[in-house]
């Protein structure tokens, strides 16, 4: 038993700093950032270029996660969907977080300089540094509207993607950036919502905590309407067809019926639900682009 536990510690150690990239988050932005590469070149003639980017941006998101991990880890002790994260905890030190970081953040930046294009890579890095010290340094402290503000570096990956393919940054792109743009909002202040106690407890000035689960209710209701309207731009500039439209016409549906609910009803039950909801009604939006061009191809 002692040899397995201490031969278990590695593992437990690596699987501690895998978990400081969030893997999680991070996949949905890798798998919008192959989608934006998909539409941009759906031939897929060069698939060593996919492939690269995706692990180049991989990489960097994961080294912007673990800075985040890093400045947050006071707050984050206080929260308990993140207190057993290493910074928090205190099982993985700030010098080895920042090393973390900077190796594979660097070794990123250098897949996309090397195998991708330039473009890719400054986009990139103004992507971290926009998630990892404009939003999470500057913007979450200090304002409750932060997600609003710092949701277009989330919002980078389509047009990450869309770069690596084209070394260009065009009208479909910047399609898929405001989609993603306007999902965040209602996106996070759903899990804000019913979070809202430990938000406060961090002395985060997250909306439900400033303004109260009403304000934000219409809140998340506004947004979910004005994504909506933006899910209608890829139809509209050619990028997509009419498959796209009802699948996207259904989705939106579900996610207006969970934010009129809301404010109709609150409760943290409901809340939860709508964020579950958002995560799968964003892959679900992206993977209908595929298909439709996929039909259409």
């Amino acid at each position: 038993m002692q040899t397995y536990a201490a031969g278990s510690r590695p593992v437990a150690r690596l699987a501690a700093f895998f978990e400081l990239c969030k893997p999680r988050v991070n996949s949905l932005i890798v798998f919008t950032a192959m989608i934006g590469m998909w539409l941009a070149a759906p031939d897929m003639a060069q698939p060593g270029r996919f492939l690269f980017a995706s692990i180049g941006i991989a990489l960097v998101a994961g080294a912007a996660a673990a800075i985040n991990c890093l400045v947050e880890r006071t707050s984050d002790a206080l929260m308990a969907r993140t207190r057993a994260r290493g910074t928090a905890s205190g099982s993985i030190s700030a010098i080895e977080t920042l090393t973390l970081a900077t190796l594979i953040g660097g070794v990123g930046l250098w897949l996309l300089h090397a195998w991708v294009n330039d473009l890719t890579m400054w986009l990139t890095l103004a992507t971290f540094f926009g998630y990892a010290v404009i939003y999470t340094v500057v913007l979450k402290p200090m304002t409750p509207m932060n997600i609003v503000i710092g949701g277009a570096a989330g919002a980078m990956p389509p047009v990450l993607g869309w770069a690596a393919m084209t070394d260009a940054v065009g009208v479909e792109a910047f399609s898929l950036f405001l989609i993603v743009f306007l999902w965040t909002p209602p996106h996070f202040w759903s899990l804000a919502c019913y979070r809202r106690e430990e938000f406060a407890r961090a002395s985060l000035p997250m909306l439900p905590v400033t303004h109260g689960l009403e304000f934000t209710c219409r809140h998340i209701l506004l947004y979910t309407a004005l994504l909506t309207v933006a899910t209608l731009l890829p139809l509209w500039i050619g990028l997509s067809a009419w498959w796209y439209l009802a699948v996207a016409a259904v989705l939106n549906a579900g996610f207006l019926a969970c934010a009129i609910r809301l404010c109709r009803s609150y409760s943290d039950d409901l809340a939860r639900k709508t964020f579950r909801y958002s995560i799968m009604y964003l892959t679900v939006l992206f993977a209908a682009l595929i298909v439709d061009r996929l039909l259409r191809f």
